[in-house]
């Protein structure tokens, strides 16, 4: 596979962020509950799609609905009749990417399905979602939990990244005055990173 590189830092890494800032001996439930918790904060995530027909990627606010499998398995209600479903029919590779105000990331890789079964859509049904579908008058396309209108998207996790820290802002600030200083990148993030394999076996226990 080939690579893009624009420089030649010999022994020296060439993203020392990286290096400072990467987490790499935590358990897998330490890092999958930790992300569990960033994304139940943030509550809205950006979900990139790809468009069929052009093949441009397309980003959309959505509201995490519920998560099962200990949190790998993200679900998000949708109108079914949305150009999402059309594409997520063609291909169901999906990223979600979570952000707060602080700064603090997520980036989450999987896979979607469209599911229509109703004793899914009734478990997890809020009243507020009628306030997005809106009431056709015909006495089936109401908002209610039994709008065939209603579905779910389940997002499969596969990989994750995200970045979360424990610093006050003093904290932040003295870390990176020192950096500019000194040329030392700044400590002040927990990168992480979850594997396939990780999320698999996390998965088969929950």
């Amino acid at each position: 596979m080939s690579t893009f590189s624009n420089a030649d830092t010999g022994s020296k890494p060439a993203d020392p962020y990286k290096v400072a800032n990467k987490e790499g001996d935590l358990s897998v439930s330490e890092k999958i509950e930790a992300l569990d918790k960033f994304v139940s904060s943030c509550k809205f995530g950006m979900m990139t799609t790809r468009d069929s027909s052009s093949g441009r990627l397309v980003s959309r606010c959505m509201a995490v609905a519920a998560k099962e499998h200990g949190g790998v398995d993200q679900l998000f209600f949708t109108n079914t009749e949305s150009k999402k479903t059309d594409e997520l029919e063609s291909d169901s590779h999906v990223n979600i990417a979570f952000l707060d105000s602080s700064g603090q990331w997520a980036s989450v890789s999987g896979t979607a399905s469209i599911e229509t079964d109703r004793s899914i859509i009734k478990k997890y049904y809020q009243p507020s979602l009628k306030a997005w579908m809106g009431d056709l008058g015909d006495g089936t396309h109401d908002g209610s939990e039994n709008d065939p209108r209603i579905g779910v998207i389940r997002v499969k996790m596969t990989t994750a990244t995200y970045s979360i820290s424990d610093k006050t802002f003093i904290g932040f600030a003295t870390e990176v005055a020192k950096g500019t200083i000194t040329g030392q990148p700044a400590n002040v993030n927990k990168l992480r990173e979850i594997s396939e394999s990780e999320i698999q076996t996390w998965r088969a226990t929950h």
